[in-house]
């Protein structure tokens, strides 16, 4: 039985990532995909229209205030659509007995541990942008209990703006770069966590918070190391540039980030998923970049 999916956030990575896929399994699923602009979140009479109007079977909540510098003095916008947005929809799935499945980050904890996040580890955001998004779980679970969060971090994708991207773009600007060493995490492909969100949508009875990353561990610095040598061999990068190592101190911002964001992903995994290894999944994203590039300077 096709399943019928309300998504929202659309045109970001993870929508961008979740249409492309939902588009080669038709016969799975029916989706509706809305952006901000057809559909707002922060005003539930859009949400329970678009309910009633397209009558869901799960909704997927990927719309996100992602800007975590812009939110130090954007608080009031982080929280509506981060916390109020996801709270407006969980009450519309809730009356409309719908499931609904719920993209949270790993800067709901504070990074000051060396061992994996587990979900059940104590939450204590040390930005705006991590206070926002703990909110938006705090209102999910308060009227949907049985709802999916799926938590995950460092998210990139051949769509939109994201460390991949910036990278190539100032590989090929500059001479050299420094890149944070000293904060450690797992760099996610957007595209298989759109598998595991439609992975979970095929699975009525798993319910309650996850965590999603891909497989391994890098710092920053390693990801732009990774980034520079995979460019460079599909011609992404056509400069040389050195990639030199500086902690956090050393790059202030406004948002003050996690030192150590690695997450306990065994339960996802077992569940809906293998992983794969990020740098996998960095090649495959590379190798779908260059298609991009060479397709537009054809």
């Amino acid at each position: 039985m096709t399943k019928r999916i309300l998504l929202t956030g659309a045109d970001g990575q993870l929508g961008s990532e979740l249409r492309q896929r939902v588009a080669m399994m038709t016969a799975a699923y029916t989706l509706h995909a809305t952006d901000q602009a057809e559909l707002d979140i922060a005003d539930p009479a859009q949400i329970e229209a678009a309910i009633q109007d397209f009558a869901p079977d799960v909704l997927i909540n990927a719309a996100a205030y992602t800007a975590v510098d812009q939110a130090e003095s954007q608080r009031e916008l982080a929280f509506k659509v981060n916390a109020e947005g996801p709270a407006n929809l969980a009450k519309a799935a809730q009356q409309a007995g719908i499931r609904m499945i719920h993209v949270s980050t790993d800067y709901v904890f504070n990074g000051q541990q060396c061992r994996p996040w587990k979900t059940d580890d104590p939450v204590a955001p040390i930005n705006v942008y991590g206070e926002s998004k703990l909110a938006g779980e705090q209102a999910v679970q308060r009227y949907l209990p049985d709802a999916v969060i799926i938590r995950t971090a460092w998210v990139y994708s051949r769509y939109g703006q994201n460390f991949v991207k910036t990278m190539i773009r100032l590989m090929n600007e500059r001479d050299s770069l420094g890149i944070i060493a000293d904060q450690i995490g797992s760099p996610t492909h957007a595209g298989r966590l759109a598998e595991i969100l439609l992975s979970a949508v095929d699975q009525p009875e798993f319910t309650g918070i996850s965590h999603w990353t891909d497989a391994g561990v890098a710092s920053w610095y390693d990801f732009a190391q990774s980034i520079y040598t995979l460019g460079r061999e599909r011609g992404l990068v056509q400069h040389d540039c050195q990639i030199n190592p500086i902690t956090t101190s050393d790059y202030p911002t406004p948002a003050q980030r996690p030192a150590f964001s690695v997450m306990d992903c065994q339960r996802s995994r077992a569940q809906l998923g293998h992983a794969r290894h990020w740098r996998e999944q960095l090649q495959m994203m590379l190798d779908e970049l260059k298609t991009d590039y060479d397709g537009a300077n054809a």
